[in-house]
């Protein structure tokens, strides 16, 4: 039987990507998008293209109105619950903590932290209705862990996502939902070249791998977290990022 995998944010970047990895891996896809319908329209062309079975909506994660109309047009779709969760949905602004906007703040934390919640919640709610375990995986960030300077609300955002996939482990794991975190490290993707020209060149030397990651890195890890080989993994976050975060801060050249 065909499995069912939700992914946030499916439209552009790393999202498109997984939407199209977890397509060609024979699972049925239904993704959010906003405001990108040309882009959503595309992805879902190329997969039935392949022969495949991907479904676009535009949804606001952060509206729990929206997100439950979401998981109903999914349900009637595909005809039951997901299998597969990948919280993907997230923005970020360039600011100081003194300059930093309220209405930057609330933004930022309601699509990446809130929206979290929100499909975690209905997406776990559907797996249960429909008597299935299930795989939920978190995009987090090295900002993680270590404070990234101008970006105050969207590495507050994703400290908190890596709490909530505890939180999030621990209550739904007697229903046997595994809820994990990955922690991508410098991706090479449209937005961060629109960052940097030449983000390559400047994350690759600091990189351990000598090397920026690909939307690629992050789908393999994700897949093994959906699968039977990752069935006893729960509540943790693993880092993709060839290692760059897993340094501390030194005077001199260590490596």
């Amino acid at each position: 039987m065909q499995k069912l995998a939700i992914v946030t944010g499916g439209s552009s970047g790393i999202g498109r990507h997984l939407v199209k990895s977890f397509a060609n891996n024979g699972y049925a896809v239904a993704f959010n998008h906003m405001a990108d319908a040309a882009a959503a329209s595309e992805v879902v062309a190329d997969i039935e293209a392949s022969g495949g079975k991907a479904l676009a909506l535009e949804s606001d994660v952060s509206v729990e109105a929206e997100v439950m109309k979401f998981y109903t047009k999914v349900g009637d779709w595909f005809g039951a619950g997901p299998d597969v969760l990948i919280n993907n949905a997230g923005i970020q602004t360039w600011s100081s903590l003194l300059d930093l906007s309220e209405a930057d703040w609330d933004n930022v934390l309601k699509t990446n932290l809130k929206g979290c919640f929100l499909h975690t919640k209905h997406a776990a709610k559907a797996m249960i209705a429909s008597e299935k375990s299930g795989y939920i995986v978190n995009l987090g960030s090295g900002c993680n862990k270590l404070a990234f300077p101008k970006l105050v609300d969207y590495t507050a955002s994703k400290g908190g996502i890596e709490q909530f996939t505890k939180v999030s482990a621990g209550e739904l794991g007697p229903y046997g939902i595994n809820v994990n975190c990955v922690a991508p490290g410098a991706i090479l993707t449209e937005r961060t070249l629109i960052e940097a020209p030449d983000y390559d060149e400047i994350w690759s030397k600091i990189t351990p791998l000598r090397r920026v990651g690909t939307p690629e890195d992050i789908a393999g890890p994700v897949l093994f977290l959906c699968s039977e080989a990752a069935s006893f993994i729960s509540g943790q976050t693993i880092g993709i990022d060839g290692g760059v975060f897993s340094q501390a801060a030194w005077p001199h050249e260590a490596y």
